[in-house]
């Protein structure tokens, strides 16, 4: 339990020598935006998702199947927007790759406006622009996603969870392992459920522009927070293998 508690402390509050420096407590920002948006696309926009295209893959067969409530079109259209945006995201990483600082500030601030446009056309279209609403998403959470994978650090992927929990069980002592990170890893699944549950409360109290607004908040604040704390310092350089 102690070393659960002090690895999860690290990472709300990491250490200055730490080689990630302060990117863990920013990942988890992007991770609870993700559960945030991921509960406006599902329960808002017809059971479709933007962020995790684990489930969305199998919502694209299941519709293809004839499953009732569920769209191919948007299932496609999701995805298309994640890939357009996990290319726009690798271009992003390509010309900053030796500042994973600037790389988060840069990429954050895009999904900002992407997410506060979505939280716009929301409001203004009261319950329509389906598949708009699925562009802006799919394209911000693709753009997170190839940049957290750029930037590299340990149980942090902010948009999916399955491995991390793999890690969570499979690396622990029960199963004979060394136990690396569990506060952090756990720290991340909680952040994702505190993003669902917030999202979710919102959309089902008739507020799907509150949520995404939300989103876009905890995302410029990651990109301020970024940008603020960039130096030249070693912790932003990529990591090694």
């Amino acid at each position: 339990m102690r070393a659960l508690l002090t690895d999860a402390l690290r990472t709300l509050v990491p250490r200055r020598t730490d080689r990630h420096g302060p990117l863990p407590p920013l990942m988890l920002l992007l991770t609870v935006a993700t559960g945030v948006v991921d509960a406006v696309s599902y329960l808002g926009l017809g059971h479709v998702f933007v962020a995790n295209m684990t489930g969305n893959v199998v919502f694209l067969g299941f519709a293809l199947a004839g499953a009732p409530g569920l769209s191919a079109v948007a299932s496609l259209v999701s995805l298309a927007s994640f890939l357009a945006g996990a290319l726009v995201g690798g271009r992003f990483g390509s010309r900053t790759a030796a500042h994973r600082g600037r790389l988060l500030a840069l990429a954050a601030g895009v999904q900002t406006v992407l997410l506060a446009a979505a939280a716009v056309t929301a409001a203004a279209a009261d319950g329509g622009a389906r598949y708009s609403l699925i562009v802006l998403l799919g394209l911000g959470m693709g753009l997170q996603n190839a940049v957290a994978r750029r930037l590299g650090v340990p149980d942090l992927t902010t948009t999916v969870l399955t491995l991390t929990l793999t890690g969570l069980a499979a690396d622990s002592t029960a199963a004979g392992g060394t136990a690396p990170r569990p506060g952090r890893r756990i720290l991340s699944a909680l952040a994702m459920l505190l993003g669902g549950l917030a999202g979710a409360a919102l959309i089902l109290h008739g507020r799907p522009a509150t949520a995404l607004a939300l989103a876009a908040l905890l995302l410029l604040a990651t990109a301020l927070t970024a940008r603020r704390v960039s130096t030249p310092d070693a912790h932003w350089a990529p990591p090694t293998t």
